[in-house]
């Protein structure tokens, strides 16, 4: 069974897919992986390392596609909107392809991706159960972007997080709001404590509150209550816009009296819901800082411009994408050890055995034999149910 590794091509996306520390335990399995040239050096994975632990390298992008029976990327066509496309023609049927590919994003790319006759799975659609959490890939870099969200305003605010007493007397810790506990929100609240800031955070969901307490944070509680606040993977649910308006309303203080904002308010498959208003900025003391960790579906804060950092009434706000890719050691490290942890329970003895009763394996299908096949992803899109079948992969 060989596993392929194209370099990612997505303009400064510095991941990996497959790390050499991973290439041990995929050979026990039968796995053989066959990778580019150059596709780690950007994390810190030189091609003598993947060389070492048994990987195969080969010349360019074509070769890769052509060896492989898997190939693993971390953006593939959907997540990658800008390169992605030129994937297409290498792929085959009956290829199976595994990455993140946005799921819940448009109906003409995931057609796209099905009528190449590939077999998909799709990281995000991994369920949050207890057995699928070593293979959680969106957890994964929720983590990563959560710590680097609080490094990025620690380095913008010009201020300090910790309360220090010197010489020259006592400077107050900063203070830092976190609005979504989720994981990224969760790594936001443990990384502001550990600079020495003062944290709280607010989330809709009341489960969050122990989480949120459990690492130090103060929970902030409005007198508004959420209407099925979240899902049954653990996600936050789309509430009404009067819902949202009393949110923000309530929120305005909170926000005022912060020096740092971190917003991770993100529910699958929709635009992100406004939660900091162009007059709560105003609010903000001059200098202060907002990171919108959902710019890329429009942004928590109304003034978030996707991509950029701007100044607006004296805050800055940094509405930078793929912030995962900016740590890309440690990020690629625990992306492959998901992918491995999947590929691990997909192929046994050098072959892929497909379990449609295995909720893994079910639930992060995506597209088959020419169809887009995942029963949440149909439904979420509008298409037709599709007739009950039993197919191997």
């Amino acid at each position: 069974m060989i596993v392929g590794v194209p370099r990612e091509s997505y303009p400064g996306e510095r991941r990996v897919a497959i790390v050499p520390a991973v290439l041990a335990n995929l050979a026990k399995a039968g796995i053989q992986v066959t990778i580019e040239a150059g596709a780690g050096a950007a994390a810190g994975y030189p091609d003598g390392e993947y060389s070492e632990k048994g990987a195969k390298i080969v010349g360019t992008r074509a070769e890769v596609f052509a060896a492989a029976e898997i190939v693993v990327q971390v953006l593939c066509h959907g997540s990658n909107d800008r390169t992605g496309k030129a994937d297409l023609p290498l792929l085959r049927r009956g290829q199976i392809l595994v990455g993140f590919l946005r799921p819940l994003g448009t109906l003409e790319t995931l057609k796209e991706v099905a009528a190449t006759g590939a077999t998909s799975f799709a990281v995000e659609l991994m369920p949050r159960t207890t057995r699928a959490q070593s293979m959680d890939a969106l957890s994964s870099m929720g983590t990563i972007c959560g710590y680097k969200a609080v490094v990025l305003a620690a380095d913008t605010l010009p201020r300090i997080f910790p309360m220090l007493t010197t010489a020259a007397g006592t400077i107050t810790p900063g203070r830092v709001l976190i609005i979504g506990a989720g994981v990224a929100g969760l790594q936001a609240i443990a990384t502001a404590r550990r600079l020495g800031a003062v944290a709280s955070a607010y989330d809709m969901r009341p489960a969050a509150k122990e989480q949120v307490q459990s690492l130090g944070g103060r929970f902030v509680e409005l007198p508004i209550e959420a209407k099925d606040a979240q899902d049954a993977r653990g996600y936050g649910t789309a509430q009404g816009e009067e819902f949202y308006r009393k949110q923000r309303e309530l929120l305005g203080d909170a926000v005022a009296a912060n020096d740092v904002v971190i917003t991770a308010a993100v529910i699958p498959g929709k635009k992100s819901p406004v939660l900091v208003t162009k007059e709560m900025v105003a609010r903000m003391a001059p200098g202060s800082v907002i990171v919108d960790l959902a710019a890329e579906r429009g942004g928590n804060c109304e003034l978030t411009r996707g991509g950029e950092t701007i100044v607006e009434q004296g805050v800055t706000i940094i509405g930078q994408f793929n912030l995962a890719s900016t740590v890309p050691y440690h990020a690629s490290q625990m992306y492959a050890r998901n992918l491995a942890a999947f590929l691990l329970n997909l192929v046994k003895d050098g072959k892929v055995q497909f379990n449609e009763a295995d909720e893994i394996h079910r639930e992060t299908l995506l597209t088959r034999d020419g169809e887009i096949v995942n029963a949440r992803v149909r439904e979420f899109l509008g298409l037709p149910v599709l007739a009950a079948e039993s197919k191997g992969a």
